[in-house]
């Protein structure tokens, strides 16, 4: 009799038990607190779990505190629990909802087909059009979202080329699906994945490393700060990505394209112009995005500006011009410019409590959840002992070589695991062998951790060979209109040229761009 599903994640729940009260009862290794093997038992529960996916990834999340401060990790709930109020898990809810805000009135819908409309001038230009569209929608609003927007609309584009006929599903034989459907399929998966790396709040991973790093070693990374560093690797790997695609991998052929070009500029023209209320949701956005940006230029303030004012307005220990004392945190902080977006949403009378409110929360919770695992190692000392552990070998190893190991190790993981939890299960080991791999760097160890969990954080994003590795993976999968054969092809193909490229980009950014930004 076959295993049923309710059976199946019992087994695996049992298995993740007992393999946590196994490593609690070891002996305690040398070097490693009691607290800190506790640490570890949860680290190897949650990770099971996680990977086997027998729960779903936030209730997974939720277990940490409770297995903390029942193993003792913390003598009470209450710092078990902090992780969930980090400031970044607020960013990420702003963001959600700001997301909510532009698909109501379609903005995001319209960006995309007028891209569409000006460049789909061939197959592969149309495919190209597909991409950048969701790539760069992807930079504000959650690419599982954007990719769930996209495909129905892909799936319009070809219906226009092709024929409502001509596009197959996955219930069909292989033969059947053309490599344009299969180039735009994965072109909306990977462009989302991709373009998700520009910003702070583009994807999972991004916040999970920036969170870490604020915890585990008071290093706050600004908005502006990340678009720096991964802009310009989207900016390379977005146009790598598409030219593999549809030169290499699924050329698409000689296909007459004018008709999908013609509806995109139809549909357009039927929305007609945004009304009131959209164009409203349009400049609150605008200046959130502008703001977020300006956050992260205190540097060119220069001397001009008063140190008071300074203060208040990009924050710092100094006065601030209210008088409440030394010290404020910065009216473009760009947690707090996120949140109070929300409120003037409501205001402008373009949102209400119910068209806010379906965000993502699971994804909330795993950040919450990962982050008190991360503290929790830090606290027990758990971290600097994995990593001693694990990474004593590539001490002394030339640059290339690190980076290299790195973004092999993490887009390795996750393959077999979502993105969001490998960034939460790595970062914090990466963060901790910033002491060990500082010599080897040249840096501090603050800078060496920054460079290893940001180069880790970017590389998670960068696994396009199955469907669990991203959510633009599962759900470009699971439209139908793609087989797990398609993805494997192409997703094995761009791992390892992704994989080497990304080693050069990021070696080459270490040397030339990172040095006064990130160290």
């Amino acid at each position: 009799m076959a295993s049923t599903p309710a059976a199946r994640r019992l087994a695996l729940f049992a298995a993740a038990a007992a393999g946590t009260a196994v490593i609690g009862a070891l002996p305690t290794p040398a070097g490693l607190s009691a607290a800190g093997q506790y640490a570890l038992a949860t680290l190897f529960f949650a990770a099971f779990l996680w990977v086997t996916g027998a729960l779903p990834l936030a209730v997974t999340a939720l277990t940490i505190p409770v297995l903390l401060t029942a193993l003792g990790v913390y003598g009470d709930m209450e710092p078990a629990l902090a992780g969930f109020a980090d400031p970044l898990i607020f960013l990420f809810v702003a963001g959600f909802m700001l997301a909510n805000a532009l698909q109501k009135y379609g903005i995001d819908r319209r960006i995309a087909l007028r891209l569409l409309a000006v460049m789909g001038t061939s197959p592969r230009l149309l495919v190209l059009a597909v991409m950048l569209a969701t790539a760069f929608l992807s930079m504000w609003v959650s690419n599982t979202a954007t990719t769930a927007m996209m495909v129905p609309i892909a799936v319009g584009i070809l219906a226009q080329v092709v024929g409502r006929h001509g596009i197959h599903t996955d219930a069909e034989h292989p033969q059947a699906f053309t490599n344009l459907q299969v180039a735009m399929l994965l072109g909306t998966a990977y462009g989302a994945s991709i373009g998700g790396v520009a910003t702070l709040i583009g994807t999972p991973p991004n916040t999970v490393v920036a969170a870490q790093l604020d915890r585990l070693l008071g290093y706050s990374i600004g908005f502006a700060d990340w678009l720096l560093i991964g802009l310009p690797i989207v900016l390379v790997t977005l146009p790598l990505a598409w030219y593999l695609l549809t030169y290499w991998l699924y050329p698409p052929g000689e296909v007459d394209v004018v008709g999908a070009r013609a509806e995109a500029a139809r549909t357009l023209a039927e929305e007609g112009p945004l009304g009131p209320r959209g164009r409203r949701v349009a400049w609150i956005f605008a200046v959130t995005a502008t703001l977020w940006v300006l956050g992260g230029l205190d540097f060119l303030a220069g001397d001009w500006l008063p140190e008071a004012a300074r203060t208040t307005l990009f924050g710092g220990e100094g006065a601030n011009l209210l008088g409440t004392g030394n010290g404020h945190q910065g009216l473009l902080y760009y947690v707090l410019v996120g949140l109070a977006a929300i409120p003037a949403l409501v205001l402008a009378d373009t949102m209400e409590w119910e068209d806010l409110v379906p965000i993502d929360w699971g994804t909330i919770l795993l950040f919450g959840g990962g982050i008190c695992l991360a503290d929790a190692f830090a606290r027990t000392g758990a971290t600097e002992w994995v990593a001693e552990g694990f990474f004593t070998a590539l001490t002394g190893a030339p640059i290339v070589l690190l980076v290299g190991a790195v973004v092999l190790l993490v887009i390795f993981l996750t393959e077999v695991t979502s993105n969001t939890a490998t960034a939460t299960i790595i970062a914090p080991l990466l963060i901790g062998i910033g002491g060990l791999l500082a010599g080897t760097l040249g840096l501090s160890e603050t800078g060496a951790a920054v460079f290893l969990a940001v180069a880790g954080g970017v590389a998670a994003s960068f696994a396009f060979a199955l469907p669990v590795a991203t959510p633009p993976n599962a759900v470009a999968f699971g439209s139908g209109y793609l087989r797990q054969a398609h993805m494997l092809r192409a997703g094995i193909a761009l791992n390892l040229v992704m994989t080497a490229v990304l080693t050069a980009l990021l070696t080459l950014m270490f040397y030339h761009v990172w040095p006064g930004l990130l160290w």
